[in-house]
């Protein structure tokens, strides 16, 4: 006897999916796992939408600060980019990625990119705009990411931190986007924050 088929609830634009009715979770309990420098690691009872009880392990961290530095002086129609390549244990591999930190307790998303700027790269800028605010792997990770781009920028010292071993770039942004096309950039924030960029000058919204 065949399998019954499975059926597809079609959502319409106009009643999704920024609608606040729908049902959320409930947290029944919550246990700290694990505390570490830069994250902790809890263990929550929820109560899904349909009744369900599940166990769900989630990673909390205080959020970061990306940072599109681009300097527009010498070409506005194609501005230089600074990028980082430094080694990433966990993927095992350079990668080529925009400057970012995290942010500290008690400090404001835009003062830890420019903190971030500094320590990393020793640019600051006179201008600031937030791209993009998401959650970079909200199954199991409670962290915010913000993109800024910082223009009219001017060079300085970098201060980076003792373990950080970093070469920074300035590339023109046709050649970053040509590197994404190549799929030489791997990371996640790095290809969010040069493609909405990318978008955004072609729409004129820049």
């Amino acid at each position: 006897m065949a399998a019954p088929k499975k059926t597809t609830k079609k959502i319409s634009a106009k009643s999704t999916p920024l609608s606040s009715s729908a049902k959320k979770a409930r947290l029944l309990s919550s246990k700290l796992a694990y505390k570490g420098k830069v994250f902790s690691v809890f263990s929550d009872t929820v109560e899904e939408p349909g009744g369900i009880r599940n166990t769900r392990d989630v990673i909390r961290h205080n959020g970061s600060v990306v940072i599109l530095a681009i300097d527009e002086s010498k070409d506005p129609g194609d501005p230089d980019v600074i990028l980082e390549r430094q080694y990433r244990h966990a993927a095992g591999q350079f990668l080529l990625e925009l400057p970012a930190g995290r942010v500290e307790p008690g400090e404001a998303p835009l003062a830890a990119a420019k903190r971030e700027m500094i320590e990393e790269t020793g640019f600051r800028a006179r201008r600031w705009t937030l791209l993009t605010k998401y959650f970079a792997s909200p199954g199991f990770l409670g962290e915010w990411m913000q993109i800024y781009l910082a223009r009219d920028i001017r060079e300085g010292i970098a201060q980076p931190e003792a373990d950080e071993n970093i070469q920074i770039l300035r590339v023109p942004l046709s050649e970053a986007l040509r590197w994404i096309a190549d799929k030489k950039i791997h990371d996640g924030k790095t290809l969010i924050g040069l493609l909405l960029l990318d978008a955004a000058r072609r729409a004129g919204t820049l």
